[in-house]
């Protein structure tokens, strides 16, 4: 299992907003692209994986108990905020702290 599978403070910890065009069927989707159903609408170039602006953010993709073991449902339609987000960003530990996670 990899840190990432049995962390997933990224996903209950910030906003993912990425453009329409990665929705399902979507001229730059990853797969069968993200569910337009997971999103919430923010501009006329913006949507957002819903879950992720709660005062407790958490995506709507995200399955399992953080810190323990977590998947993403939607792994291969994931978005490019979520494709480019790993380890090495500070932005990780950040989001470990923010669920009481030690850093890496």
């Amino acid at each position: 299992m990899s840190v990432c599978q049995s962390c997933g403070a990224c996903c209950a910890s910030f906003r993912v907003d990425f453009h329409p065009a990665e929705l399902a069927g979507g001229a730059f989707a990853w797969g069968a692209g993200v569910p337009q159903e997971l999103t919430v609408p923010v501009t006329a170039s913006i949507v957002r994986m819903a879950g992720t602006d709660a005062a407790a953010p958490r995506c709507i993709a995200l399955a399992g108990e953080v810190g323990v073991a977590v998947s993403c449902t939607l792994y291969d339609a994931r978005p490019s905020p979520c494709r480019e987000f790993d380890t090495e960003h500070a932005a990780c530990n950040r989001a470990r702290q923010r669920c009481g996670l030690p850093p890496l």
